[in-house]
């Protein structure tokens, strides 16, 4: 099989581009192909390993380092990162590696958000950073590199313990979705100018992935509209249920003109549910939001 480096999709032995999304397949003639993407890329790294190593014997650092590896590695890919490596105790993750999403920045704020809650029963601490830029990734096992990783990994080293720190551009993604406040300018280590970050105070954790702005005037969708008024009406005078399902591709305003249809309802209870796009124990999801 042969792994799609675009979209994560697994073809055939022998295919040449992605059954899935179309791109190019690595292969014999080019194993060193390599892709530019905009990804998240997370730092985490233990604060004070220094003083736990002198105050813990090596039998028992070692197992707290495993276990502290092994739950910031189940944390991270269970929000779809990759964990890229491990760099002395500290983790670099990618998110948008091998597959993107459009929430990957929320994706990974909300990792660094668990992963910190994770450290106290771990018995640790931890700084994390997280930057969003465009990177080179090979096709093989090769590292994501760019500015945006090195830009990451100073925001680490910059945040104190238990702080998450965020550069401009991902912080400019999620903003939707979370509370910060501004750092003083950071002079960071190799970059020519000062850098303010974004500190995390807060995660909304039922925000969407993004905000829909839904007031701008609905276009070239009376068809649609109607016909959704006009199932809602017979429900009313049959006392029957009806069906009614909306398909589409991606912004083509499905929201907008569901939006525009609740809105012309009167005398009616609306209860929503939603299938989150990853996670464990969500088939039912979905039906716990309504009831």
């Amino acid at each position: 099989m042969v792994t799609c480096p675009s979209c994560g999709r697994e073809n055939p032995a022998g295919s040449r581009f992605c059954n899935s999304c179309g791109a190019p397949l690595p292969g014999p003639e080019a194993p060193g192909r390599e892709y530019r993407k905009v990804v998240t890329v997370l730092f985490c790294d233990l604060a004070g390993s220094t003083a736990l190593g002198e105050s813990v014997d090596p039998e028992a650092l070692r197992t707290i380092l495993g276990r502290y590896f092994d739950e910031m590695r189940l944390i991270v890919e269970r929000h779809g990162g990759t964990v890229e490596k491990f760099i002395g105790d500290a983790v670099m993750a990618v998110f948008g590696v091998p597959q993107l999403h459009e929430d990957d920045a929320l994706r990974a704020v909300r990792a660094a958000v668990e992963m910190r809650d994770a450290l106290p029963e771990l018995g640790v601490e931890a700084r994390i950073g997280l930057n969003t830029g465009e990177v080179v990734v090979g096709a093989g096992d090769r590292l994501a590199t760019g500015d945006a990783v090195n830009v990451a990994a100073r925001l680490e080293q910059a945040a104190a313990s238990g702080e998450i720190l965020l550069g401009a551009e991902t912080a400019q993604l999620v903003r939707d979705a979370v509370e910060t406040e501004p750092t003083e300018p950071l002079e960071l280590k190799g970059k020519s100018e000062s850098l303010v970050a974004q500190r995390l105070l807060r995660l909304h954790e039922e925000a969407p992935a993004f905000a829909r702005h839904l007031d701008a005037p609905l276009v070239g969708r009376d068809r649609e509209l109607r016909r959704l008024q006009e199932a809602f009406a017979q429900a009313v005078d049959d006392r029957s249920c009806q069906l009614f399902t909306i398909l589409g591709v991606a912004g083509i305003g499905k929201s907008r003109l569901t939006a525009e249809f609740l809105g012309s309802l009167e005398d009616a209870t609306v209860v929503r549910g939603r299938c989150l796009p990853y996670g464990e124990g969500i088939t039912y999801w979905p039906v716990v939001e309504v009831l």
